[in-house]
C-alpha cells in the first residue's frame, strides 16, 4: 500500500472515530431493539400493503460492529485491511484506534460491518472499556510465533467480559495470525484449540500476508451476532430477549445542548 494513501486513510479514520466518541458523550446511543414490537409492526406493516398490492419498504440494513483486541504487533491492523481493502501492510505501525466501514453481503442479506481497529499496547488501555461497550463481536488475535501474545489474549477476554457483564455470551474469535510463518510457530494448534474449547468460542488460524481465512473470520463473527441479534439481518435484540420472546428497549439519552 502506498505510505501517502494509508497515512490519509489512518487520519481520516481517526477523524471518524472521534467524531462517532462525541457524538456518543453528548447524544448516547441505543444499543438494544425491541424485537418483539419491530417485528409486530412490520408484519402489520407488510399485510396492510400486501393486501393493497404493493410491496413493503425495504428495511434499513443492520450493522454489526465487530472490535480487534489482542497485543501490538500481532496482525489486527494487517487482518482488518486486508479484509477492507485486499491489501497487505508489511511494515508495522502501531494504532491508535481506526474506525472502518464496509457494505457486505452476508447469506444473500445486505449489510454493513464496522470494524474498530484498538491499540495493542498497554499505554492505551485506560480507553478500552470505551471501545469495548459499543462493541457486538470481538475478534482476539494473537500471533502463532509469539507465546506471550497468545497469554495475553486470556486479560483481554477477561475485559471483554467484565464490560459486557450484562452479555456474558458476547460472541468472540481467537484467532491465530501469522500462520504463513509455521515455521516459526511458538503456539501449537492444539494448545490454542484447548483455550478455544475453553472458552467455548471458535478458533481460526490466519495469515493476513496470504489472506489466508481473513474472509472466514469476520463473516463467521458476523453471523454468530446475527444470530445473537434474533437471525434477522434487519435489526433485532440479543439471543437473550430472543429466547423469552420478550424485548426490552434502552431508553435513548437526549441531546443536551449547552
Amino acid at each position: 500500500m502506498n505510505p501517502v494513501t494509508n497515512c490519509l486513510r489512518r487520519t481520516w479514520s481517526w477523524i471518524k472515530l472521534r467524531f462517532m466518541m462525541l457524538f456518543d458523550l453528548c447524544c448516547g446511543y441505543e444499543d438494544e431493539v425491541d424485537v418483539e414490537a419491530n417485528n409486530n409492526k412490520n408484519d402489520m406493516s407488510g399485510q396492510k400493503k400486501s393486501s393493497a398490492g404493493v410491496p413493503a419498504a425495504n428495511a434499513q440494513p443492520v450493522v454489526h460492529k465487530v472490535i480487534m483486541v489482542g497485543s501490538g504487533g500481532v496482525g489486527k491492523s494487517a487482518l482488518t485491511l486486508q479484509f477492507m481493502y485486499d491489501e497487505f501492510v508489511e511494515e508495522y505501525e502501531p494504532t491508535k484506534a481506526d474506525s472502518y466501514r464496509k457494505k457486505v453481503v452476508l447469506d444473500g442479506a445486505e449489510c454493513s460491518i464496522d470494524i474498530l481497529d484498538t491499540a495493542g499496547q498497554e499505554d492505551y488501555s485506560a480507553i478500552r472499556d470505551n471501545y469495548y461497550r459499543s462493541g457486538e463481536g470481538f475478534v482476539c488475535v494473537f500471533s502463532i510465533t509469539d507465546n506471550e501474545s497468545f497469554e495475553a489474549t486470556n486479560e483481554f477476554r477477561e475485559q471483554i467480559l467484565r464490560v459486557k457483564s450484562d452479555h456474558p455470551s458476547v460472541p468472540i474469535m481467537l484467532v491465530g495470525n501469522k500462520a504463513d510463518l509455521n515455521v516459526e510457530r511458538s503456539v501449537s494448534m492444539a494448545t490454542a484449540q484447548a483455550r478455544a474449547e475453553q472458552w467455548n468460542v471458535p478458533y481460526i488460524e490466519t495469515s493476513a500476508k496470504d489472506r489466508s481465512n481473513v474472509d472466514k473470520v469476520f463473516y463467521d463473527l458476523m453471523r454468530e451476532i446475527k444470530q445473537r441479534k434474533g437471525g434477522t439481518l434487519t435489526g433485532g435484540a440479543n439471543s437473550s430477549m430472543a429466547g423469552t420472546g420478550q424485548g426490552e428497549r434502552r431508553k435513548k439519552k437526549k441531546c443536551t445542548i449547552l
